[in-house]
């Protein structure tokens, strides 16, 4: 089950878990669309994988069992933040962003 960070790791911007505008990479790194675009040209700077937009949680369980959406598996409330600078981003981009994802 994704974590549904609540924030984009480089700007800090609130990503509710129904936020349309949510980015994720294959190890759920978050940011919003405008930081993949504008800053990380759909390079994540940890895996140097692609981003996906997040799926949307429903709020209420559809099903009685098991009990899913976020009534009963929140998302997370922890704020991620990037570890890497922004020279380190900016190599990671230059060095993959011209490079097809499934050929990274």
């Amino acid at each position: 089950m994704l974590e549904l960070r609540p924030n984009c790791e480089w700007c800090d911007k609130d990503l509710p878990p129904h936020a349309d505008d949510a980015r994720i990479c294959s190890y759920e790194c978050t940011y919003c669309a405008q930081c993949v675009d504008d800053v990380l040209k759909n390079v994540c700077p940890t895996c140097g994988g692609n981003f996906v937009p997040r799926p949307i949680r429903p709020a209420k369980a559809y099903h009685e069992t098991p009990k899913l959406g976020l009534n009963n598996r929140p998302a997370s409330i922890t704020r991620v933040h990037s570890r890497w600078n922004r020279d380190q981003l900016a190599r990671m981009t230059a060095l993959l962003h011209d490079v097809a994802a499934k050929d990274r």
